[in-house]
């Protein structure tokens, strides 16, 4: 099972990234543990959106993704769960953020088609917390990815506050239930095919007698 976190985060250290980790780390214990005690281990990859800045504006400019952004739309494309967390700017996500989605719809407009999206976002203050709801759901619903009902805000007074970790319980439970059903579902690797000689293959079409 592969799970990816798209982060947006500008500052380092940033609550953007630390929110991402504890939503990673929450689903894959969830996956690991299944509802009925059969689970998958799960792999999490994160991509951080501060490092690709230029390669994103560069996609703009040029239409070819860089090595470092290809990368990043392959994982994104290849997980079997997302977890998408952004820094609200003007009551929205952030213009980097919502840059990385357009640059990786614009190359495939089916790349996030069925995947299963957990939303989340940081902010100053709670009066933000709609933003989930008014941006980001629209967002992920254009890009045909299946989001779970339960987003993820977190003000300044929301770390270490108990409302936060049952937020992240009740999201990342759902998030694990719908990567799981998609990772049981995704087509296994074909195995390596067998080279045929030529000249066999022609022995093959002669008439036989």
């Amino acid at each position: 099972m592969k799970l990816v976190v798209v982060s947006a985060g500008l500052s380092v250290p940033s609550s953007t990234r630390l929110l991402g980790d504890r939503l990673a780390a929450a689903t894959a214990e969830a996956a690991s543990a299944g509802t009925d005690g059969a689970g998958a281990p799960a792999d999490v990859e994160v991509v951080e959106l501060r490092d690709l800045a230029v390669e994103i504006a560069h996609h703009f400019t040029s239409g070819f993704p860089g090595t470092a952004l290809s990368a990043a739309f392959d994982a994104v494309r290849e997980a079997d769960g997302l977890i998408v967390v952004t820094p609200v700017f003007s009551a929205s996500y952030s213009g980097l953020f919502k840059s990385f989605f357009d640059a990786l719809g614009g190359s495939d407009p089916d790349a996030l088609a069925g995947t299963p999206v957990l939303v989340a976002a940081t902010g100053g203050t709670a009066r933000h917390s709609l933003v989930l709801d008014h941006a980001l759901r629209p967002l992920f619903a254009y890009l045909k990815a299946v989001v779970v009902p339960t987003g993820v805000y977190a003000a300044s007074e929301d770390w270490g506050a108990e409302g936060l970790d049952a937020r992240i319980g009740r999201a990342v439970g759902e998030l694990a239930a719908l990567t799981r059903g998609r990772a049981a579902t995704r087509p296994a690797p074909a195995d390596d095919f067998a080279v045929v000689p030529f000249a066999d293959r022609l022995a093959a079409l002669r008439p036989s007698g």
